[in-house]
């Protein structure tokens, strides 16, 4: 039986809903109305695709998902990778990619296989994000300075000077008041008008100032209605591609939605997240999205802190926001057709900006992790994303074999005893170090054996033992806790250092 606290996280009481839930809701719905209109235009895709991915996120995931806080919809940092798709596919083959994705992130909910996707280095996912931040701010500059961004980064770097010797007056101008109003509302001091949010202010103020200025400036063009921009995703001609871009889809989705799922619960002191469940709930909204025309939808950590700081307390919140979008979308959304692109892309460029996390850059500092980060942006942002994440991976799992391999072996005489310190990682990838080391030890001499491990495999167990009893047999003398001892310590943890390193005169092998 569920406490009341896991109740209140799934539906609460309609007290509760109205108190809280309601205007968290709708705060929620516009930090992501304008987002996910910028997220389309980023993405090279008609804007109600991503209003059609910001209402089916909502519901979808809101009513079905496994953490009631956590709020879905189309997200930027998928923008870079859809807008390549699209290029190479057309939008309705992309969209059936979005579909047999969302098929494949069930299947993994559905196996239970969540948690496996957190053992993705935060080194890479950080990366990630930060190389496609860079590629927004770079592709959307354009767009705010008047122009049409180009087809890849080197392009878009090459092109930036001519383009902004180059300005489109009106364009430039209400461009680069939207982002000043973005940095604006982010540094002023809290007040009741910040509870406003920024996206919003910027994206009214701009649309407004367009309209008092009568300038002609390109704007938001609607094809139609939501339901008469819902269209059946068409089968690709390119099955190579396809194949790619549904499991990068997959794989990118899945990552973003757990790991947002997973800072989500530190947020809030309510229900802990169900991972499965959740993933399963991403792969329905994706096929539904995907099936209706829609983007790739995932977890969105901003919008989900925003829902937690206005106070949400149930799940009600973010399927409300979803609500709030579709009445809009379809009672109002000819009015989405006032708001300048360039305004857009001044949002984007700030939500590109912000992807660049400088507390994330730190932080991997500290842990040793930025050549991991340096690497993965690199590789996004001079090739293409899925190259970026693979040199990202390279170079994580290079650097774990590089400290599994990081032995030291000390050897100094003491009179006539020969004493050997070993520490740090013993593994295979340590093995050649430790037979040089150990060579060097005279045959037929008096060893003490000090092994300060705190990780010790079964390669290096049995070189160990080997060259016991090889030194044995030539007559030398080994001092040494036994091996079986140290084995059943070798997934002591750092902080048990102490206990892992033992004494060299405990015991004597081969002494007697």
């Amino acid at each position: 039986m569920k406490s009341n606290e896991q109740k209140a996280g799934d539906t609460g009481s309609l007290r509760s809903v109205l108190a809280s839930d309601v205007p968290a809701s709708l705060v929620v719905f516009l930090v992501a109305l304008p987002l996910c209109m910028g997220i389309a235009l980023a993405s090279g895709a008609p804007i109600m695709s991503g209003l059609i991915a910001g209402v089916v996120g909502g519901l979808v995931v809101g009513m079905f998902g496994g953490v009631p806080l956590l709020v879905s919809g189309p997200a930027a940092g998928l923008a870079v990778m859809v807008f390549g798709f699209i290029q190479e596919l057309g939008f309705a083959a992309t969209c059936a990619a979005v579909a047999a994705a969302g098929i494949i992130q069930m299947v993994l909910g559905g196996v239970k296989v969540a948690r496996a996707a957190l053992g993705i280095s935060p080194a890479v996912i950080h990366g990630m994000l930060a190389g496609i931040g860079i590629l927004i701010v770079l592709g959307q500059l354009h767009i705010v300075l008047g122009g049409a961004p180009q087809s890849n980064a080197w392009a878009n770097l090459r092109e930036l000077p001519g383009q902004i010797a180059d300005l489109h007056g009106p364009a430039t101008i209400l461009g680069l008041v939207t982002i000043g109003i973005l940095v604006l509302w982010q540094v002023m001091p809290n007040s009741r008008l910040k509870k406003v949010p920024g996206p919003l202010v910027a994206v009214v103020a701009g649309s407004v100032a367009a309209a008092m200025w009568g300038t002609d400036v390109k704007r938001v063009e609607l094809a139609g209605s939501l339901f008469e921009s819902i269209q059946l995703p068409a089968l690709p001609t390119h099955w190579g591609a396809f194949a790619a871009a549904v499991f990068s889809l997959a794989l990118v989705a899945s990552a973003e939605s757990l790991l947002s799922a997973v800072a989500t619960d530190k947020l809030h002191t309510g229900p802990r997240a169900n991972l499965d469940k959740e993933l399963f709930a991403q792969g329905m909204a994706n096929t539904l999205s995907g099936m209706m025309g829609g983007l790739p939808i995932t977890g969105v950590i901003v919008r989900s802190a925003a829902n937690i700081a206005a106070g949400g307390k149930t799940r009600m919140s973010a399927i409300l926001h979803g609500v709030w979008m579709l009445l809009f979308v379809s009672l109002l959304g000819t009015h989405l057709g006032l708001v300048p692109l360039t305004v857009l892309a001044g949002l984007l460029v700030h939500v590109g900006a912000k992807l660049v996390n400088l507390h994330h850059i730190q932080e991997l500092r500290r842990r040793g992790e930025l050549s991991v980060y340096v690497v993965t942006v690199a590789g996004v942002v001079g090739i293409n994303l899925l190259a970026g994440i693979a040199l990202g991976f390279a170079v994580a799992v290079a650097r774990l074999l590089w400290r599994l391999g990081r032995v030291q072996v000390q050897v100094k005489k003491e009179g006539e005893v020969h004493q050997v310190r070993v520490s740090g990682a013993l593994t295979f990838v340590g093995v050649p170090q430790l037979s040089a080391a150990l060579a060097a030890v005279p045959t037929g001499s008096q060893v003490e054996l000090d092994l300060a491990v705190d990780t010790l495999d079964h390669s290096g167990y049995e070189a160990l033992e080997s060259w016991c009893q090889n030194h044995r047999k030539t007559g030398g003398k080994v001092w040494m806790e036994p091996l079986e001892d140290v084995w059943t310590r070798k997934g002591s943890t750092p902080s048990n250092k102490s206990a892992v390193s033992v004494s060299s005169t405990l015991s004597s092998e081969g002494a007697a």
